[in-house]
């Protein structure tokens, strides 16, 4: 009987190291109850389990603060790698860490997670978070000392980027040295600093340097790489953020250039393709078609046949109908008796075309604003498009009253408003939403907000 139970006993044991724990705790926490593990691979993310929240009250100094609780759990034979805990649908609401067969736990502030995380247990995200700050410390340092020799060319600013610059070197050996045998040194090392050995004269010879040596430790074929947010966040990085310009045209000429110079340096054309779906993806949902078509045909369907989604490329092309360079999509509707559509009408020198709905709060505060405002620019022809239910009573007082010598169109469905085919069309999901149409119909540009209308037209002007 002793030896029966001292065998249940070990094989409970095992049963129970077996697996490794994943905890979080959230201060304060999140409105949402639930959080969702994924395994990271290259730019997608592969579902591992999920968890719910417990709420807990808990003493903080002296004062009652409420907090949420999570644990995940992962089997003995999980794959090492980059993991996610995410908790939101959209945004930044999620937790990267490295998981390699020790259980680890971390606190954060959901609001801010990437800056106030802080590992309570596992050493190799310890490590790896103790390393990003001193690497951003010791770069902070060097951008600060290149930016003060540029201006005053100082003998003894020069001396300091240098002594920084040694300082940085010295950081770096001491973490690849210490991440020995580690999952992370792989990312240690793809993530040592380019700053030159020495400070640079001229402000464009800086940035030009910090461009062309961007990836210079950066292993496209490194698995361990590829299945993380490295790669993918190094490539938004360099996309999106380090080649900025002050025009459209512009801007638009910099990704260009950014996405040749991207495609120069991977060479695997899976890593490729993945690569190249992730921006047009990102790209698409800043409704930039003229950048979209051009990867398109530049690089996506230079890719091997097997390896192109046929499917993936109708979708987005389906996605960017409403988008800047695309003739706006048609649609017909009935003012006083009379038949109109977008395609003919003829009554401007560009048109405003809005979509918004009296259910609206936003709306009804702001599209009399926007109605006085565009009295000033009466060359441009405004189609007020209300996204109604079919009883809606309100929509005939406004564009009587308050819509006068605009064009007034209700857009309507049986089962929901934004199932309209107009609205879908155009892919509205938020009201109010612009367009801004040249006498052609193209699209020329997707104001954000009110005050983005405004200074479209003020420009203009």
């Amino acid at each position: 009987m002793k030896r029966l139970l001292l065998i249940l006993i070990l094989f409970v044991t095992s049963i129970t190291n077996a697996q490794f724990s994943i905890k979080g705790t959230m201060t304060p926490p999140e409105k949402s109850d639930w959080v969702i593990l994924y395994k990271i691979e290259g730019a997608k993310q592969k579902f591992i389990g999920n968890s719910t929240i417990k709420f807990e009250d808990v003493n903080i100094g002296g004062s009652a603060q409420k907090v949420g609780r999570f644990e995940l759990t992962l089997p003995a034979n999980a794959e090492k790698g980059a993991y996610r805990v995410s908790y939101r649908n959209q945004g930044a609401g999620f937790i990267d860490f490295f998981f390699n067969k020790e259980n680890v736990e971390f606190v954060f502030n959901p609001q801010y997670p990437e800056e106030s995380v802080l590992f309570t247990r596992s050493r190799e995200n310890k490590v790896y978070r103790e390393y990003l700050d001193a690497l951003a410390l010791t770069q902070r340092s060097i951008d600060s000392l290149q930016d003060d020799y540029i201006k005053t060319k100082s003998k003894k600013t020069r001396k300091a980027y240098k002594k920084a610059f040694n300082a940085q070197e010295d950081m770096q050996e001491v973490y690849e040295s210490k991440s020995e045998g580690m999952l992370i040194n792989t990312f240690i090392k793809a993530s040592k600093s380019s700053s030159a050995s020495s400070a640079y004269d001229d402000t464009q010879d800086y940035i030009n340097h910090v461009i062309e040596t961007f990836f210079d430790n950066t292993d496209f074929k490194n698995k361990t790489l590829y299945n993380s947010s490295f790669i993918v966040d190094k490539i938004t990085n360099y996309v999106f953020y380090l080649n900025i310009a002050e025009s459209q045209v512009l801007q638009q000429g910099l990704y260009n250039e950014s996405m040749q110079k991207l495609m120069n340096i991977v060479k695997d054309n899976k890593i490729k393709k993945e690569v190249l779906e992730y921006l047009i993806t990102r790209f698409t949902n800043q409704r930039n078609s003229e950048i979209v078509d051009g990867i398109f045909t530049k690089y996506y369907d230079k890719l091997p046949k097997i390896l192109q989604d046929t499917n993936f490329k109708n979708e987005i092309l389906g996605k960017l109908l409403a988008s800047v360079g695309r003739i706006a999509p048609d649609f017909s509707w009935k003012e006083d008796g009379k038949d109109f559509s977008l395609s003919t009408l003829n009554d401007g020198g560009n048109y405003l075309l809005i979509f918004w709905s009296t259910q609206c709060s936003h709306c009804i505060q702001e599209i009399p604003e926007l109605y006085n405002y565009m009295k000033k620019h009466n060359s441009t022809s405004v189609i007020a498009f209300a996204i109604e239910e079919q009883n809606s009573l309100d929509f005939d007082s406004w564009k009587k009253n308050k819509l006068y010598n605009w064009h007034n169109v209700k857009g309507t469905h049986p089962e929901f408003r934004f199932k309209n085919e107009t609205v879908q069309k155009y892919r509205i999901d938020a009201t109010p939403t612009y367009f801004v149409l040249n006498k052609d119909k193209k699209i020329i540009a997707v104001p954000t907000y009110f005050s983005d209308v405004k200074e479209y037209f003020d420009k203009i002007k």
